[in-house]
């Protein structure tokens, strides 16, 4: 339990990575986000700040208020999962969209948000995984923490992602729309597996199962592109993801 007394300083670190990522997407145009935008950025916060006031709580002589948050705390991850699934249709509409306007749309093209509805799907279905592990080994302080913690670096892509090829793109503008939109992707995926991996020293839990979790979500992350370029993959999504 003791080497888990800072935890909560070192969780801030992940918290503001992911928010600095998402704040020009998100707050750029905050009048113009969907509901379901609004409701999954908000729990996926909630969440991220439940990632840091438990371990203080757990460490720092508040157990009661650690097990009544942590109920709570499960609510908000079935919220977090739920507004994710939710948007899909989104991405899959998105896609039409650059189909028919191509030009409004530049390096982004209808494979882009293939892709990234696959990803999505990968990275909530460990996300959840992950929770339920997380639950089942509740009375184990080391396997129950670690658990939680894999899930910051399991859905911390789509955030950072974002705001890392904003930048990127900015940069490149000049050059619109011959802009390759996954190099910055593919950096995102590197800074996250180096994070987590150094988290993962630093508790003594490289050789756990939601560390390889993690790294297992975010290496698959990098097959983004040839799998949102599958014409099976499209068929099936478009299949299945219906308004």
């Amino acid at each position: 339990m003791y080497k888990y007394k800072t935890l909560y300083k070192w969780m801030l670190l992940p918290m503001l990575v992911m928010q600095m990522g998402i704040f020009k997407d998100y707050w750029g145009d905050f009048s113009d986000n969907a509901w379901s935008v609004h409701i999954h950025y908000w729990t996926g916060t909630v969440w991220y700040i439940y990632l840091i006031i438990q371990p203080y709580f757990a460490t720092h002589g508040q157990i009661a208020r650690h097990r009544t948050n942590g109920i709570i705390g499960m609510f908000l991850a079935g919220g977090v999962c739920l507004t994710a699934v939710s948007m899909m249709h989104r991405d899959i509409t998105t896609t039409e969209k650059a189909l028919a306007t191509p030009e409004q749309f530049g390096p982004f093209q209808a494979w882009f948000f293939f892709g990234v509805t696959v990803v999505e799907i990968v990275m909530m279905s460990a996300f959840g995984y992950a929770i339920i592990k997380s639950i089942l080994h509740r009375k184990e302080i080391e396997n129950h923490a670690w658990w939680l913690i894999s899930t910051v670096f399991i859905i911390m892509m789509p955030a950072l992602g974002r705001g890392i090829q904003s930048v990127y793109v900015g940069m490149h503008s000049k050059d619109w729309p011959n802009i390759n939109i996954m190099i910055p992707i593919y950096f995102t995926q590197i800074l996250i597996i180096g994070m987590l991996l150094v988290g993962a020293w630093r508790y003594g839990k490289l050789k756990h199962p939601a560390t390889y979790l993690a790294v297992g979500v975010n290496v698959f992350n990098f097959f983004l592109e040839p799998i949102g370029k599958s014409e099976t993959v499209q068929l099936f999504l478009k299949t299945i993801i219906k308004g």
